[in-house]
């Protein structure tokens, strides 16, 4: 699932191909919105929330946010009209065409239009946005603390407690600090480090189209600290076990 730095990417490319826009046409291909149409709407922009995306239209007096999710394999693409498509039709979701550029919603895990004054309901839940205007440390590590018996990975994954991180930089963040990410919340030493170093790693992946890996997807290669194999294991919740990668020496087992 892409994460928070993703998320902020995307909203940007609908941002240059759609913001200040005029819709001439929109397809929603979801059954709860078939018949909606925000033709002759002007697009304000997208915004995002942890790994939620809304795209704000005005048409006449309206206020509406479409509210989409990539989920796993989710994806906007933006086109110049009368381009072809790099994914197959039936895999749209939801379609919105200008004048001069389509953007086109590929597999989206959610499709929902919402009035602006309703935009909040469904990101009530969610933490501090780590890439947001309303990030704040001292909230997340107060989260955090709450779930003591918790291992360190599986709180900073749940998105009640930070907003926008996943598995990468959950990874990310506890090889840089030398913590093991199997390790209980109640054992970090500093889990205002933590929350900050995994700020730190989302907002410059937001900004790059590539980033560097310590240890997310390395598993066996050498550690660049140590030079120690990477170790890597399914870890989480049953059923919702998602890999996990850590330096079995910088980042010693409870």
């Amino acid at each position: 699932m892409p994460e928070g730095d993703a998320v902020v990417r995307t909203a940007r490319l609908l941002d240059r191909g759609l913001a200040g826009q005029e819709l001439v046409a929109t397809d929603f291909r979801v059954p709860q919105h078939a018949t909606a149409d925000l033709a002759q709407g002007i697009v304000v922009g997208t915004v995002t929330r942890g790994k939620h995306l809304f795209t704000r239209v005005d048409r006449g007096d309206e206020r509406w946010s479409i509210h989409t999710h990539l989920k796993m394999e989710g994806s906007w693409h933006v086109y110049r009209l009368g381009s072809r498509w790099r994914r197959p039709g039936h895999q749209a979701r939801l379609v919105l065409t200008a004048s001069d550029e389509q953007a086109v919603g590929f597999s989206l895990g959610i499709v929902e239009l919402l009035p602006r004054d309703r935009e909040a309901d469904p990101v009530a839940h969610l933490g501090p946005d780590l890439l947001g205007p309303d990030w704040d440390p001292a909230e997340a590590v107060r989260r955090l603390q709450q779930h003591p018996d918790e291992t360190i990975r599986d709180a900073l994954l749940d998105q009640r407690n930070l907003a926008g991180l996943g598995t990468i930089f959950a990874a990310e963040a506890c090889f840089a600090l030398r913590l093991n990410p199997q390790a209980t919340v109640a054992s970090a030493p500093d889990l205002t480090a933590l929350a900050t170093k995994a700020q730190e790693l989302l907002s410059a992946s937001a900004d790059r189209t590539r980033q560097r890996m310590w240890v997310y997807g390395r598993a066996r290669m050498p550690c660049p600290r140590c030079g120690t194999p990477i170790r890597t294991a399914q870890t989480g919740p049953a059923g919702r076990e998602r890999p996990s990668y850590w330096c079995p020496v910088c980042q010693p087992e409870p």
